[in-house]
């Protein structure tokens, strides 16, 4: 039964009572012939407010708010999911939605596998405990710190000549019930900064960019440190490029720098080894569970319980506790990521990957703050291991093929490495390999572990959530790089 603490929240921001919403669920998984067995029901509700301003050439240029207040009713039978939502929550519409993901799955076989584990079943963190949501802050607070970030990009060299910052904040309050009798309450708070800023000299023109956030409440993007930090980095990237030469093209080894870089790992390996792929047999690591697809020395991790964190929950999309998942541990596949579905069907335990954009879609399994753990060597000594290479301090965009694992990045704020050490900075560098290849091409890792500053969106079969990557300073052999030089 519906716990009196959620009754009250399902009451204030919906107008529904318990025995509502157990209708609802009740007309999700009786269908046509009245039959209840092996079927799975939840609903997801979302209500809440995002914000954004944007401070440009030094003034307030726009401002947005949106309000969400939405349901979707998902229905699982065998390995077909039934899904329907709306925006304009009340029980008539909640009876509708849960009627038609019935019918897309009346004919299903099997039963509703959903992979249950009670030691995961729910949430137990308490991971962002704010007092003041975000999107509470008056106007006024966030634009005096737009202010204050344009002014000390300006202030780093006068060859800055345009300055363009936002910020985001967000407060959703998510409550999911399903057929269980299990319910779900979180509040999830989100901020965000972004620097990007315009350099010039002599005609030449660069930019440069910066930004994070997390799960925390608006007086830690305000701090001095937070902030300061992401206007000199945008700032140094700009005028750093303009000294800038063409990258070499080749094949070379590369090292990759802390933190950011780390979406390497998230794309060209993170993606594959995610539950629905696998049980498809699409991915490149596909039925590799136990062999050796990396290097010894790499182990990466997915971790949904750091504190504050921009991809990090208290529970994820299903109600499943987020949790720390080691996927690859020296060099051996160990686990894949998996949401109720995908493990049911697996017959795996969940590992609290759910996830969903918002109340319009149903979840499929996803990463959270995915990374490569650290090792015993210094920075200093790989890139002094490396007589002529590249440094890629930072990346830009990407894409990868799941079937193969082959990717394409370009590296943003490179730098080539010469007797073993850094020399010039280089423009256009696009590094090309495979995933799977590359992992096996890791011949040192730093001990400088760091996660990305809090700017990850990740995006898959039209869903956009917020996810963390990070790694060590690393060194890979032989990877192509393209160039234009």
């Amino acid at each position: 039964m519906i716990i009196e603490s959620a009754e009250t929240e399902l009451q204030k921001l919906f107008g529904l009572s318990a025995e509502q919403v157990q209708r609802v669920l009740d007309t999700a998984t009786r269908g046509e012939q009245g039959k209840k067995q092996g079927v799975f029901c939840d609903i997801y509700f979302q209500a809440g407010t995002a914000q954004g301003l944007t401070f440009d050439q030094g003034v307030l240029k726009n401002t947005s708010s949106s309000t969400t207040s939405g349901a979707g009713v998902r229905v699982v039978v065998g390995d077909k999911t039934g899904y329907s939502h709306t925006g304009h929550v009340n029980v008539t519409n909640l009876l509708q939605c849960a009627k038609v993901a019935r019918a897309i799955t009346e004919h299903a076989s099997g039963s509703a596998n959903v992979g249950l584990d009670a030691t995961n079943s729910s949430g137990q963190h308490n991971l962002y405990p704010i007092l003041n949501s975000p999107v509470d802050i008056a106007l006024q607070e966030k634009i005096d710190l737009l202010r204050k970030i344009d002014k000390e990009v300006r202030l780093y060299d006068q060859r800055i000549q345009n300055v363009t910052v936002s910020i985001a904040c967000e407060s959703y309050t998510i409550i999911i019930v399903n057929s269980l009798e299990q319910i779900f309450v979180d509040l999830r708070p989100l901020v965000r900064i972004s620097v990007s800023c315009l350099a010039e000299e002599n005609g030449r023109k660069e930019t440069g960019s910066s930004g994070g956030g997390g799960r925390y409440e608006f007086s830690v993007l305000a701090e001095d440190n937070m902030w300061q930090e992401h206007a000199h980095i945008a700032a140094k990237m700009a005028i750093d490029l303009l000294a800038s030469t063409p990258a070499p093209a080749g094949v070379m080894d590369v090292v990759l720098g802390s933190g950011w870089p780390g979406v390497l790992i998230h794309e060209a390996v993170g993606h594959g080894l995610e539950g629905d792929f696998n049980r498809m047999g699409t991915s490149a690591f596909s039925s590799l569970m136990g062999e050796a697809v990396a290097s010894p020395l790499v182990t990466v991790i997915d971790d949904g319980t750091m504190q504050d964190r921009r991809g990090s929950l208290n529970f994820d999309d299903e109600g499943t506790a987020t949790g720390r998942t080691v996927l690859i541990e020296n060099g051996v596949l160990k686990n894949y990521l998996q949401d109720k579905k995908n493990a049911g069907l697996m017959k795996s335990g969940v590992t609290g990957n759910g996830r969903r954009q918002d109340y319009r879609y149903a979840p499929i399994p996803r990463m959270t703050n995915t990374y490569m753990a650290g090792g015993e060597s210094t920075p200093e000594e790989i890139i002094a291991s490396v007589k002529y290479g590249l440094y890629a301090a930072n990346f830009g965009g990407g894409q990868v093929d799941i079937t193969n694992g082959n990717f394409t990045f370009s590296a943003v704020g490179a730098y080539l490495i010469e007797n073993g050490k850094v020399t010039r900075t280089v423009k256009g560098a696009t590094l090309i390999g495979n995933g799977p290849k590359a992992l096996h091409n890791v011949t040192m890792v730093g001990n400088d572990l760091s996660l990305d500053r809090g700017i990850g969106t990740c995006g898959k079969a039209g869903q956009g959530v917020p996810v963390g990557v990070g790694m060590p300073t690393i060194r890979i052999n032989g990877v192509t790089v393209g160039g234009s030089q």
